[in-house]
């Protein structure tokens, strides 16, 4: 009898790990499966100038610094962790404890500042619009250094540019949006290279594709945004386009009157969608045209500038 016990409960023992196995093995599925649904993998935290809110949101969507001041164009976290930022009638940069330690006001003859850059040597690249735009680059002390005219093309200051900068070869890229043309000028004002975007390909001037943001690659391509045509191309040396996307290669139509953009060193791009009525603010796509990160936060994004990636910061940029 004592046999027939032991037996027994050998077998039910048997039955009980088969049976724990099994809902291991399902709990095991379970979790695979809502790591593979989960939407955001990667996470970024990155600088925003917008029109409801200018300051930085962490990896969490959670507002970490606050400018204090909404409606920037165009700004930067710089590699000592102070922030450049531009507003249409100023330029200031903080420090994480909002002292301002750089000013620049707009020139009297002018409407708009459009583009804040510090440059390498220290200098900041500044976009002028208006009766006379201009590129001028100024000292820590707001002394203009060097100046040359730009053709935006057109007498309205708010459409004349946007997101200008300065080229390793001391050249300057300044997208203008109503010529339809991103232009390469070199330091005396001489335009050497322009894109069209109002080619066939693309829709003619019907499909309003004004440049936005023009970012020149390490190959010598260039990215651009093109507003209120809602799409994003890339083009060679020759403005030949290698690669394009729009509303017509993904759901959900994120492309929504796209400004801001960034390439990303693994060669994703992320792109703001400023105009956009949904969720989206920002996303980021991969080469092959695949969504694989968002922004759907509650703030518009006009520029920004992406600092960490999944709690590493990108290069040149500090962690905190």
């Amino acid at each position: 009898m004592r046999h027939c016990f032991y037996y027994v409960a050998i077998i039910a023992a048997i039955f009980a790990g088969c049976r724990q196995s099994g809902q291991n093995a399902n709990q095991d599925k379970q979790e695979a499966a809502q790591a593979d649904a989960a939407p955001n993998a990667i996470t970024h935290s990155f600088f925003v100038a917008g029109p409801q809110f200018t300051g930085i949101i962490d990896e969490q969507n959670e507002v970490i610094w606050d400018a204090g001041r909404k409606s920037a164009r165009d700004g930067f976290v710089l590699p000592n962790g102070n922030i450049l930022i531009c507003w249409s009638d100023t330029i200031k940069e903080f420090t994480r404890e909002k002292e301002v330690v750089f000013t620049y006001v707009r020139h009297e003859s002018n409407r708009e500042l459009g583009t804040a850059v510090r440059l390498e040597n220290g200098v900041t690249m500044i976009t002028e619009l208006g009766n006379n735009p201009r590129i001028i680059e100024v000292n820590k002390d707001g002394e203009i250094l060097h100046q040359l005219p730009l053709q935006p093309e057109t007498d309205n200051a708010h459409m004349q540019t946007r997101m200008a900068r300065k080229l390793p070869n001391g050249n300057y890229l300044v997208p203008h949006l109503l010529a339809f043309a991103v232009k390469e000028y070199t330091p005396e004002g001489e335009i050497v290279k322009t894109f069209m975007t109002d080619r066939p390909e693309l829709g003619g001037r019907e499909a309003e594709n004004w440049p936005f943001t023009a970012i020149r690659l390490a190959n010598g391509n260039t990215v651009i945004n093109l507003t209120h045509g809602n799409k994003t191309i890339e083009v060679d040396s020759e403005g030949t386009i290698v690669w394009k996307m729009s509303n017509d290669d993904v759901e959900g139509d994120p492309f929504a009157d796209p400004c801001g953009a960034q390439r990303l060193s693994n060669g994703n791009t992320v792109i703001a969608s400023y105009g956009t009525k949904g969720d989206i603010k920002l996303f980021e796509v991969t080469p092959q045209k695949e969504i694989v990160w968002t922004y759907e936060g509650p703030y518009k994004v006009h520029h920004f500038q992406i600092l960490t990636t999944n709690g590493k910061a990108l290069e040149g940029v500090p962690l905190k």
